[in-house]
């Protein structure tokens, strides 16, 4: 697979469900790129990012086109899963073969010619900062959560499979860490473009497109401008995730009231 630098991609306007064409000109993806598909169920959220793991060429129901470098991708990429550049990730993956985690990995590494072990550890590790419960290499794939496998999948995209651009569908819902999903994704330079109904996902990512009624509504560039809005959402994210991991060590609670954040939310 090429340098992820060379790796743009940009998707070209389709139509609404009545047959309108959508508003934008163009909405290009480059590596390290973080992007949020918003909208109300129904809205085409995740219709969207399938036209872009297809490599769609104007030949799904919403007759978007999606180039690679400026360019129609060539057979090859859309055909062959090892020559794709892209990866979804979505809250119903399931891994049906009956593998321990250590094999598993070693087939997709083989598959990709790395020779190279401390890469399947690495993607282990990679995992277990996404999951509260740890990932072993001894255990097997079907016995995993939905959290587990999503997180393991993750890791095994950035770290195995090299992909430049993740597609993520509303995975918040498996419990994973999804702030720290995000960041190592980035930081790996990768492009993300993720579905979410999660405020603080939505708020911390560069671009957020805006569907309805199956198409792309708006593109909205923060451009910084809701940082304080992100870190009040922040603190109330973290302070009801320690609720959660309470409720789970088995502890109880009284009824004094708790201040999460002296900041006010605004918007």
């Amino acid at each position: 697979m090429e340098s992820l630098q060379n790796y743009i991609i940009t998707i070209l306007p389709g139509r609404s469900r009545d047959g309108q064409e959508e508003f934008f000109d163009r909405i290009d993806i480059q590596p390290g790129d973080s992007v949020s598909i918003v909208g109300s169920t129904g809205s085409g959220k995740s219709a969207f990012i399938n036209d872009i793991e297809v490599l769609a060429q104007g030949d799904t129901v919403t007759r978007r086109t999606i180039r690679i470098n400026g360019a129609e991708p060539p057979e090859e990429m859309v055909r062959n899963p090892a020559k794709k550049p892209i990866v979804m990730i979505t809250q119903n993956n399931r891994c049906i073969a009956d593998l321990k985690v250590v094999d598993f990995l070693a087939v997709h590494m083989k598959a990709r010619g790395i020779a190279d072990q401390s890469v399947l550890l690495e993607t282990i590790e990679l995992a277990n900062e996404f999951t509260g419960e740890k990932i072993l290499p001894q255990y097997r794939m079907t016995a995993l959560s939905g959290g587990q496998t999503r997180s393991l999948f993750i890791a095994d995209a950035i770290r195995i499979g090299d992909a430049p651009i993740l597609l993520l569908d509303e995975v918040e819902n498996a419990g994973i860490a999804k702030e720290r999903v995000i960041s190592r994704i980035k930081e790996h330079r990768r492009a993300v473009i993720l579905v979410t109904h999660d405020p603080l996902l939505a708020l911390s990512t560069d671009r957020r497109i805006v569907m309805q009624n199956g198409a792309v509504r708006e593109v909205i560039y923060p451009a910084g401008s809701e940082q304080a809005l992100v870190r009040n959402l922040s603190d109330i994210d973290q302070y009801v995730s320690d609720i959660r991991e309470k409720l789970r060590n088995g502890e109880r609670f009284s009824d004094s009231p708790v201040i999460v954040s002296k900041a006010k939310v605004t918007a």
